[in-house]
């Protein structure tokens, strides 16, 4: 009876490690028996799960990126239109730190909310294969943001990208794909720094992104109450989520906001979260009182997975999470850390070969750490507040990359629905 009780863990261990995607992709597969990569379906332990979550293999999907602890997950509709996580990888490298992607050149990987079509999916990418995110949209063109070609593509190495596994980027490749076939017009991709709870916003309330955060997170607020992609718009040069208008008004990046509302069911649900947001935050400021999240740089992130490089090929270049690298200082600490050069005056050659992906395998730049105004970081930012560090690495030549056009679609409103 033991036996056969221990067999049973054992075999529920190895279906649950099944589910979490991790650096070398669960499944394991040998993609030198793939014949068609662009047409590879996706393995049975993935359909399998979609059958017990109610899920259609061609219902749309969502993407989430949440850049601090390294994640890509996706979300698929089930039968009753709400979303529900059926995958979640470990993303192998992004470069770069936590902020949003400012001006080609930066390093930075883009943060925001973004429409993929069937035209963001590069089937003949020289990273495997890729999936463009759609970088600049219309917040990043209305506030000067600069910077293309930017991808979820495989290889593990980027300058500004999501990069997987390539093993990874066979089965979130084939998610869109499938998808696209079900008629679903545009995929939302939403790039978050961190998941976006009290406590977390706490410990990063000194960064000079975080104003920008704050307003990434309402859209991340209204997913997480609907479990359904919000309906993103621009005006005044910000974000405004699931917000109807008055006699059908429409949305002006640079214009004003037009008279706006919130569904009054929306309104209310998102007002019962925000009451259990706004304890949970009292909490955090007792909890982390005088304390403050260092942000670790691309090298710091380097260093904790560099032994994963060894006896790979130079073109892997693993980064490791921000969780991993950095840690919680005192506040008086972190001013001191920050108020550093901002770029050293030398950067030793090991550190650089260290810390810069291999030419071969470079992918597209991305930017540094700003407040939603184009202005500079130091110059926007109050004087008590610290300054990030700058990347010794940041503003490398951006390699060229292949690009997609992203003709742009209404994506689905599942929000407005019963």
């Amino acid at each position: 009876m033991r036996i056969r009780h221990f067999a049973y863990v054992s075999l529920m261990a190895l279906a649950l490690a099944g589910c979490n995607d991790t650096l070398e992709s669960a499944s394991k597969i040998d993609l030198s028996t793939v014949k068609n990569k662009v047409e590879q379906p996706l393995p049975p332990r993935i359909l399998a799960q979609m059958s017990a979550k109610s899920m259609d293999r061609n219902s749309p999907i969502l993407i989430r990126i949440f850049k601090e602890e390294g994640a890509l997950e996706i979300w698929k509709a089930k039968t009753d239109n709400r979303f529900d996580k059926i995958a979640d990888y470990k993303i192998c490298a992004w470069s770069g730190r936590l902020g949003p992607k400012v001006k080609t050149g930066d390093r930075q990987a883009p943060e925001g909310f973004y429409n993929l079509t069937r035209a963001n999916l590069n089937p003949n990418s020289k990273y495997y294969l890729a999936i463009n995110t759609g970088f600049p949209n219309k917040y990043d063109a209305v506030n000067g943001r600069s910077g293309s070609d930017l991808m979820i593509h495989g290889a593990c190495s980027s300058s500004g990208c999501y990069s997987m596994t390539d093993e990874q980027v066979l089965e979130i490749y084939a998610f869109a794909r499938d998808a696209f076939k079900g008629g679903q017009t545009s995929v939302q991709l939403q790039a978050f720094p961190f998941r976006m709870s009290a406590e977390n916003m706490y410990k990063h309330r000194l960064d000079p992104s975080y104003d920008f955060w704050k307003m990434l997170k309402v859209g991340y607020d209204n997913f997480e109450v609907t479990k359904r992609p919000p309906e993103v718009n621009v005006c005044e040069k910000k974000y405004v989520f699931n917000q109807q208008t008055a006699d059908g008004g429409g949305f002006n990046p640079a214009g004003k906001c037009p008279a706006m509302s919130t569904p009054p069911a929306l309104a209310s649900a998102l007002a019962s979260y925000d009451k259990t947001y706004a304890m949970d935050y009292a909490k955090a400021e007792k909890k982390f009182d005088g304390l403050a999240w260092y942000d670790p740089t691309e090298a710091e992130r380097k260093a904790v997975v560099a032994k994963t490089r060894k006896g790979r090929d130079l073109a892997y270049a693993p980064t490791g999470t921000s969780l991993e690298a950095g840690r919680m200082v005192k506040v008086a600490e972190l001013e001191g850390m920050m108020s550093k050069p901002a770029v050293p005056a030398t950067v030793p050659a090991t550190a650089i070969a260290a810390a810069t992906p291999a030419p071969a395998a470079a992918a597209p730049a991305a930017a540094a750490p700003a407040q939603p105004a184009a202005t500079a970081v130091a110059e926007a930012s109050p004087a008590n507040v610290p300054v990030p560090q700058q990347n010794p690495l940041a503003f490398a030549p951006e390699p060229p990359q292949e690009t997609a056009d992203a003709s742009k679609k209404p994506f689905w409103k599942f929000w407005s629905k019963n």
